[in-house]
């Protein structure tokens, strides 16, 4: 199983577009349930002291888990550029993943990376952040992280559907992450 996860909990961010282009195209090319995260559909608080207990954990956070998680071999992280890195929320993410089940969650399992930016950089740094936490879990990052920049330019402005330029080298990334 593939999980696609947006990696921003603003409402209306742009990083989804970029995100449910490829979770689209995935379910067409991959032979394999794909399966779709949108952090900004987390319901309630998910961030407080229970989710650092196993036993304890919000039966939220087990969800995820084991919805999105545990039955994954891949997960493709689209991040936004927050502060010059990736979004605290997704750390949070990963660290509450980390409680329960640590290894079935993260062990041995393949991750693509892609920033999304509306500066020029597409997120190398975050990207960079994000890549070394994940090979910390024991996860394979594959070595095209894909720095998307400008994405008003790459947005068309009527839908805010992805531009021939953004669909090009989205397919050369989804290309390699389904040979990886």
């Amino acid at each position: 199983m593939i999980t696609i996860i947006s990696g921003s909990n603003r409402k209306n961010n742009k990083t989804i577009h970029f995100a449910k282009y490829v979770f689209e195209e995935l379910k067409k090319m991959a032979n394999e349930e794909v399966k779709f995260l949108d952090i900004s559909e987390f319901a309630g608080n998910v961030v407080n002291v229970s989710m650092y207990k196993d036993s304890e954990q919000p039966e939220v956070v087990q969800h995820i888990q084991d919805e999105y998680f545990i039955p994954a071999g891949k997960f493709w992280f689209f991040i936004p550029e927050y502060n010059g890195s990736y979004p605290g929320i997704v750390k949070l993410l990963l660290d509450s993943m980390s409680v329960r089940e640590y290894k079935t969650s993260f062990a041995d399992k393949k991750a693509c990376i892609t920033g999304i930016a509306s500066g020029r950089a597409g997120n190398l740094r975050g990207m960079d952040h994000l890549a070394e936490v994940l090979n910390h879990l024991g996860i394979h990052v594959h070595p095209n992280k894909n720095p998307i920049s400008s994405i008003y330019k790459m947005l068309n402005s009527e839908d805010n559907s992805v531009n021939d330029e953004a669909i090009e080298t989205l397919q050369k990334q989804i290309q390699q992450f389904l040979n990886y």
